[in-house]
């Protein structure tokens, strides 16, 4: 029986190349010349920590880093920013957090439009992902076509397509 599954996921040697790019973007800017600012990459917990004096850098850092990831093809949706915190001295601390994998609530936004397009496959969530079933590959296409339409709120890739 045809089947694909739908994911989210990001390709983490892809994603340090955008961090490191940031980074060296702000290093070479003026207006961080004298500035105690730092973006780190946590490979393990994927969380991006960055640390500095004001809002003005803070925002400034999260541009570069989703200008960066835009240029490396890697979706800014898949990026949860959290909230500032303010760490020792007068330095602000930002974690950010990378989405891997389909959260509960966006499987079953996924798999109810999927049911509610009366195309005739079979989708069910597992684990962190959904897998799509039918009898024909083309019916399996249209729910590719149809999932790129909508929005979820992370971005979504469509691998292992059996037939």
């Amino acid at each position: 029986m045809p089947s694909f599954d739908i994911v989210s996921k990001i390709d983490g040697q892809t994603l340090d190349n955008a961090i490191n790019n940031a980074k060296k973007e702000i290093l070479n800017r003026y207006d961080f010349h004298s500035s105690n600012s730092s973006i780190e990459l946590d490979k393990k917990t994927n969380v991006i920590t960055i640390l500095t004096e004001d809002d003005m850098r803070l925002k400034a850092i999260t541009d570069s880093i989703i200008s960066r990831m835009m240029k490396q093809h890697l979706d800014p949706n898949s990026l949860d920013f959290g909230k500032e915190t303010i760490a020792s001295g007068n330095m602000i601390r930002k974690e950010v957090k990378v989405k891997e994998g389909i959260d509960k609530e966006a499987a079953k936004k996924i798999v109810a439009k999927i049911k509610d397009s009366k195309i005739k496959v079979q989708a069910s969530m597992m684990e962190d992902q959904v897998r799509v079933q039918g009898k024909n590959i083309d019916d399996l296409q249209k729910v590719i076509q149809l999932c790129r339409t909508e929005d979820f709120g992370q971005p979504l890739q469509y691998i292992n397509m059996r037939s």
